[in-house]
């Protein structure tokens, strides 16, 4: 439980990374460096080898903040047993995502397995990082596999893409912005309306299209993690409790999923982002209702398996 100006609410976060130790693992042969070389470069605390563990000291911080649950992301594909590990000891404190790459051969597979013996609910889907459309067949095939699994969702990264670990390491970052805009979640949206998209960061500069596609389908959700940095693009920049208040305009609290993008240690839980967020809710003159659904109670409704 988190005090508030409303009170005391539990809080569960819809986006953090969980940077395992395969991940560095793979972060570091991608990088043609040795994952002690890599760690000293980010300035990061080594995760444990063993992803259970590594899952308990998310678990111990998460109780350092008053933190009830997070959604955790398997950050490169490759990696989704890593969060499956995390889940399965934790199975009512953490939800997994997975990365895919509609493009790789295997990614039918992945995901069928990721959403079945792994007992993963999250499909993470990066279309500007991997160069693909998502209106072709072979990510409209991953959709599938997930609307064909209950209490699962789909989270559409959008919009600017900066990945400041690669620009540590020097990793080349071709993203292509052609694959980037909300609008392309629309047809998805339309076509599987039982399943949840989440679109998080509030577009990362599409702010307009994410709004047009969560107020023609139902089923979109908006993600509110990250410091939001892509108000700076803006003809009128605007402060989070404007975008809180043009966002509950449009999608009403329902449908704001709070998160905060936290990933390495030694920062851990990026508080930070709770601290600004509460403040720019408070602002907005959201109820003690509403604030409850933000930081947790749509997120846990969404995810939540039968018992």
């Amino acid at each position: 439980m988190k005090p508030t100006p409303w009170g005391e609410l539990p809080v569960s976060d819809a986006h953090v990374h969980f940077f395992s130790h395969n991940f560095l693992s793979m972060l570091a042969a991608q990088a043609g460096r040795a994952a002690g070389e890599v760690l000293e470069t980010l300035g990061w605390q080594p995760p444990a080898q063993d992803p259970t563990a590594f899952a308990h000291a998310w678990a111990r911080e998460l109780d350092r903040h008053g933190v009830s649950r997070a959604s955790l992301i398997a950050s490169l594909p490759g990696d989704e047993a890593s969060a499956a590990a995390a889940v399965s000891e934790f199975p009512n404190r953490f939800s997994g995502y997975f990365i895919a790459n509609p493009l790789a051969p295997d990614a039918p597979a992945r995901a069928a397995r990721a959403f079945g013996e792994l007992g993963l609910q999250g499909l993470c889907l990066f279309p500007a990082m991997q160069g693909y459309s998502l209106h072709d067949p072979r990510a409209r095939a991953l959709v599938e596999i997930a609307a064909s699994h209950p209490n699962t969702l789909v989270f559409v990264h959008c919009g600017v893409l900066s990945v400041g670990v690669r620009k540590k390491l020097g990793l080349p970052s071709p993203f292509d912005m052609r694959y980037s805009n909300p609008i392309d979640v629309h047809a998805l949206a339309l076509a599987h309306p039982e399943l949840p998209f989440v679109v998080p960061h509030f577009g990362a500069g599409y702010f307009r299209e994410a709004l047009m596609v969560a107020d023609l389908c139902p089923n979109v959700y908006l993600d509110t993690s990250s410091s939001n940095n892509w108000r700076k693009y803006l003809e009128h920049p605007m402060s989070m409790a404007q975008v809180f208040t043009r966002a509950l305009a449009v999608c009403g609290p329902e449908r704001l999923l709070f998160g905060t993008d936290s990933s390495f240690f030694p920062r851990g839980w990026n508080s930070a982002v709770f601290d600004e967020q509460v403040q720019a809710l408070a602002t907005a003159g959201v109820t003690a209702e509403a604030a409850r659904a933000i930081f947790g109670g749509n997120l846990d409704r969404l995810l939540a398996r039968p018992a």
